[in-house]
């Protein structure tokens, strides 16, 4: 037998059933073979890799000069100065980021050419040391002068923020588990004695249902209608529509469907203030005034784009009974747009644990929160007790809250009856709604103050509104959220003597994002949006904070929450063709009155007149230019390897220029 011959036996003719073959022979004969192969496969393989770079060329140079084209051209549409409001800019703010910015570049550029040199100046102690290099001797008199003087500031300041982050940190935590026990024990606001007999009317309570309202073009019929469908004995409530709008033709729209539903047997009556002093506080202020609400008992707030159900009253009027001591029943929201685009889905987690979590565990244990402004019935006496509503300040649903806290009122929060509302859709309504919701609580802090020192509550209840109602959550959350992850952070990269830890900046704040987003559980997929976009809106926040406790000027202003008048969370079909009919016209024509008819004509030429504006982008410069400074800062960690900050700082800072190019939520028309 040949020395390499292969030994195959068949046990069966028909079928092969084994191969005999001597193992180290089969061996050589594979990889004899493989030298044969492996040349021509190499080959192709490394054609194939190279057709798919090549290939993918094009597409990243396609996809950088749309992504070019797009920045400029919502820089060139911007620049005609409506880009945004003066007072939202935050001019001092803006000016300080853009020479933070510049100094950043500059040391960022030395800090390249010393890395592509290696300059190894750890050894060097003095700059004079360093010879014939201007440069160099320029970098060794920054080392030197950083080491000695800036780091230390900077540490200093770090420690004070993490300080401040780790209370807040442990405050939520507490929070949070305040929230577990009340479910785990099922604790909740019960009704005292028996329900009100529903074969005697008489005995339900008087009711006055307010509804504050001001250019409400999108929602005021569906808010209207709601109201007026409340499971309410007719002649035992009175819907009063506080209408500050100063367009002729929207008031009589508004005025006309409480004719409609008049000539229905509901009681209601419109009112229209010539003069709108004093925002929404001067309207409920101003109706409050008149004669007949002495013969009510409680008053019911909803703004304009809130649609209460039938039952809303059945449901919160009862927990007053028996119980001379409550003088708020406040419910939750529930947003029928919280699906609509990512903006809304992030607000949907913040607001869901302000409701599901701050607000029923302050209800529970201290029976006393921040009012919401709407979705709420007080009491008549503890209004006028606690010295009805005040004009001096934008948040004047905390201001009436807090008056009626100190002279002891109490709350109670229902966390199982919802309002059906909605959520801002374009980060511009958003940013000057969340403005305005942080600029008024730090001036009402500077008026209450001398009030909640010297009242009559206990000095726990006094402790918890000063430390924690105001100074923590409304002062020094947006303090160390803008100056720890967007000043400090970026700076420590440059310095690296002050480097933040990696708890810091990734362990603490992912555990806090999931207990926030606890209360939304289908918003899991959202939490890194969730963190990044909490770090970013934290520049509107610390400036809106800034201008309360200082009051300056843009600290005042009122602008309305633009809405778009969407009635339920299945209602796409009905927006659209609210979208392609003029609002009421059907209606309108349906009456055939004289002065439907005289409506329906303005409705017409307005429409005429009204040219169509296109939806466009607006350029947030504060917001840029973080984004800029936080890339720069993410390109100096990559030079020094420091993994899980260059990664934050990168995502961060993409995070900011989605948000300063307005990419983020519905375009403004």
């Amino acid at each position: 037998m040949a020395p390499n011959s292969v030994v195959i036996t068949l046990e069966q003719p028909e079928n092969v059933s084994l191969i005999e073959a001597n193992d180290s022979q089969r061996a050589l004969i594979f990889q004899e073979k493989q030298k044969a192969a492996s040349p021509k496969q190499f080959t192709w393989v490394l054609l194939l890799k190279a057709h798919r770079v090549v290939s993918c060329i094009p597409w990243l140079a396609m996809s950088l000069c749309t992504i070019f084209g797009s920045i400029k051209k919502r820089i060139t549409t911007s620049s005609d100065g409506r880009g945004e409001e003066p007072t939202y800019r935050g001019k001092k703010m803006y000016k300080f980021i853009k020479a933070f910015l510049a100094i950043s570049i500059v040391a960022l550029i030395i800090e390249i050419i010393a890395y592509f040199k290696k300059w190894d100046l750890s050894l060097v102690h003095n700059p004079w040391e360093v010879q014939n290099n201007v440069v160099q001797w320029s970098y060794m008199a920054w080392l030197s002068f950083r080491v000695d003087y800036v780091a230390p500031l900077i540490m200093t300041l770090s420690k004070s923020c993490i300080v401040l982050f780790m209370i807040q940190s442990l405050d939520r935590l507490v929070q949070c588990l305040g929230c577990f026990w009340i479910k785990y024990k099922k604790l909740k606001p019960v009704i005292e004695g028996e329900p009100y007999d529903i074969e005697d009317g008489s005995s339900y309570p008087m009711v006055l249902v307010q509804i504050p309202m001001c250019n409400e073009r999108e929602v005021y019929e569906q808010s209207i209608a709601a109201v007026c469908q409340l499971d309410w004995p007719k002649d035992r409530f009175l819907v009063q529509v506080l209408d500050d709008s100063d367009d002729e033709l929207l008031q009589n729209l508004i005025r006309d469907e409480c004719l409609s539903w008049k000539e229905k047997g509901i009681n209601i009556i419109y009112r229209h203030r010539f003069i709108r002093t004093g925002y929404k506080a001067g309207n409920l202020k101003s109706a409050m005034a008149c004669d007949y609400v002495k013969d009510y008992e409680f008053v019911a707030i909803f703004d304009a784009d809130f649609q209460p159900n039938p039952d809303f009253l059945k449901l919160s009027i009862p927990h007053f009974k028996n119980n001379p001591e409550i003088g708020l029943v406040q419910t939750r929201w529930s947003f029928v747009n919280k699906d609509e685009n990512l903006l809304t889905r992030l607000q949907n987690i913040n607001l869901c644990f302000h409701f599901e979590v701050e607000q029923q565990v302050n209800g529970v244990f201290l029976n006393f929160f921040g009012f919401n402004g709407t979705a709420g019935v007080w009491r008549i006496k503890a209004l006028e007790d606690s010295g009805g509503w005040l004009e001096r300040t934008t948040v004047e649903d905390m201001d009436i809250a807090v008056r009626a806290h100190l002279k002891g009122w109490k709350f109670i929060y229902l966390n199982d009856v919802r309002v059906l509302c909605e959520l801002p859709e374009s980060y511009e309504a958003y940013k000057k709604q969340q403005h305005r919701w942080h600029s008024g609580p730090m001036q009402l802090f500077r008026l209450c103050l001398p009030d909640i020192v010297t009242s009559k509550i206990s000095v726990w209840k006094k402790a918890n509104m000063i430390f924690l109602f105001f100074l923590l959550r409304k002062l020094i959350l947006p303090f160390y959220s803008f100056t720890l992850f967007c000043i400090i952070l970026p700076l420590t990269m440059f310095i690296p003597e002050a480097e933040l830890p990696t708890w810091v900046i990734c362990y603490v704040p992912i555990v806090m994002s999931i207990l926030n987003i606890l209360p939304a559980p289908k918003s899991f997929p959202f939490l890194m949006p969730y963190l990044l976009f909490e770090n970013t809106m934290s520049v509107t926040k610390f400036n809106a904070m800034v201008s309360g406790l200082f009051q300056l000027g843009s600290a005042y202003e009122w602008v309305v929450t633009k809405k778009t008048g969407r009635a339920s969370e299945s209602d796409l079909l009905s927006l659209a063709e609210r979208e392609q009919k003029t609002m009421n016209e059907e209606k309108i024509q349906r009456r055939l009155s004289e002065s439907g008819l005289e409506i329906l004509g303005k409705l017409k030429e307005q429409s005429e007149k009204v040219p169509i504006v296109k939806k466009k982008n607006r350029i947030y410069k504060p917001e840029l230019a973080l984004a800029f400074l936080l890339l720069t800062a993410a390109t100096r960690s990559l030079l020094s390897s420091h993994g899980i900050h260059f990664y934050y700082l990168l995502f961060q800072g993409l995070s900011f220029l989605v948000v300063g190019l307005d990419l983020i939520g519905e375009q403004v028309s």
